[in-house]
């Protein structure tokens, strides 16, 4: 009785000391001509401060999000603040799949990108500047009726 107690308590601390998530891995210079997939970072950007709330004002993560500016020519922008800073990694896949990406969002190669930014700690925006939470990738699986299966 007493080994399955302990056990269960050191797995529990271990998973308490996780790692902070990894980085966006972004795209080498000399591979930016021939991939697939760009990644590139945006300049560094000082994280808003976030005001006091007032009554009856939108309040939580909107408060303290300034408007996201996405460059031409690129489909999502994977934002993340991290210690007063907010590092942004541009997203841009080639000309067919950027195609398929802006006419079908719930594609496979749309929402790899999208979930390896928020596995880094990001969130992800569209080129007009608007997020893509989990609420909108689960109305994503909807539409194409994707099932997923899970190990245990």
């Amino acid at each position: 009785m007493r080994a399955p107690a302990l056990f269960l308590i050191s797995c529990l601390m271990a998973a308490g000391c996780a790692a902070p998530p990894d980085t966006v891995p972004i795209t080498p210079k000399a591979e930016v001509s021939t991939a697939p997939v760009v990644r590139l970072p945006l300049p560094d950007t000082p994280t808003p401060p976030t005001a006091a709330p007032v009554p009856g004002a939108p309040s939580g993560p909107a408060l303290a999000m300034a408007p996201i500016v996405v460059p031409t020519g690129f489909q999502y922008v994977c934002v993340v603040d991290r210690a007063g800073t907010r590092e942004q990694t541009t997203i841009q896949f080639v000309p067919k799949v950027a195609d398929l990406c802006r006419r079908h969002p719930e594609m496979g190669p749309c929402q790899y990108e999208r979930n390896m930014c928020r596995s880094s700690g990001g969130r992800v925006f569209t080129a007009n500047g608007t997020e893509i939470t989990m609420l909108t990738e689960a109305e994503y699986d909807k539409k194409v009726m994707r099932v997923r299966f899970k190990a245990n």
